[in-house]
């Protein structure tokens, strides 16, 4: 049974309006800055032997700043609601066509004979971020989308209480089907050899999983600073 939240705050003041706009923006522009970064590294692939353990851990480095992003929208849905999380997955998503359509234009643009960066050296690094850029960005929107609702289903259901249940209930689904879909669309493309698929997904969702849990106390420590700072009660949203 769902529980009626609290209603929406709007600022007391002007001061605190623009705070929490700024605020709003702050994270906005992180989880964007991380998705780029995702999006512009994430062909490269990367090892670490486990220490005690004959295994060695393989894994996009793209895998780095990524769970940021979830961290980033769980917080934006605690604060500010389900409408201004949408908000900030659409900006992503507009950010990245931009950032795909300046790398196109870059790699049209002929090398002079003095440039430190060759044309055959631009291309080897970026010549697939079309096809890379294009499972990502499908992989995202599916699981953001997921992450923002079903982290909004367990808030009504138990009616903003029990933070950490919707914090991993939304983040770890919604990894796991970010990391299946673009594996299996670059696996599809030929990017990546079908035989690696297994292995990746296990350790890209492990790890990612891992960041989930790690993460819960930030998003506790800053969702109680946010609320102390605007007298917000238990599963009460800002309205801008």
């Amino acid at each position: 049974m769902d529980h009626a939240l609290p209603p929406p705050l709007k600022p007391a003041s002007e001061k605190d309006r623009e705070f929490a706009l700024g605020l709003y923006l702050g994270l906005a522009a992180l989880f964007i800055a991380s998705l780029v970064s995702c999006n512009l590294i994430f062909r490269k692939f990367f090892f670490w032997v486990l220490p005690g353990m004959e295994y060695s851990f393989e894994a996009s480095v793209g895998l780095l700043p990524y769970p940021l992003t979830f961290l980033v929208t769980d917080l934006i849905s605690e604060i500010y609601g389900k409408k201004r999380a949408d908000d900030v997955v659409k900006g992503g998503l507009v950010a990245s066509l931009f950032t795909l359509g300046i790398i196109l234009l870059a790699g049209c643009a002929p090398a002079t004979a003095w440039s430190p960066v060759t044309d055959s050296e631009f291309n080897h690094v970026f010549g697939q971020t079309v096809l890379a850029v294009g499972a990502s960005m499908a992989a995202y929107l599916i699981a953001q989308f997921l992450d923002v609702r079903i982290f909004h289903f367990w808030k009504h259901r138990t009616g903003g209480r029990m933070l950490w249940l919707r914090n991993n209930f939304s983040t770890i689904p919604s990894q796991f089907v970010d990391t299946l879909v673009v594996l299996v669309l670059l696996c599809g493309a030929g990017e990546i050899e079908w035989a690696l698929f297994g292995g990746l997904l296990v350790n890209g969702f492990s790890f990612k999983v891992l960041v989930a849990a790690l993460d819960t106390p930030l998003v506790y420590a800053g969702s109680a600073l946010i609320r102390r700072r605007f007298g917000l009660a238990i599963g009460q949203e800002i309205t801008l």
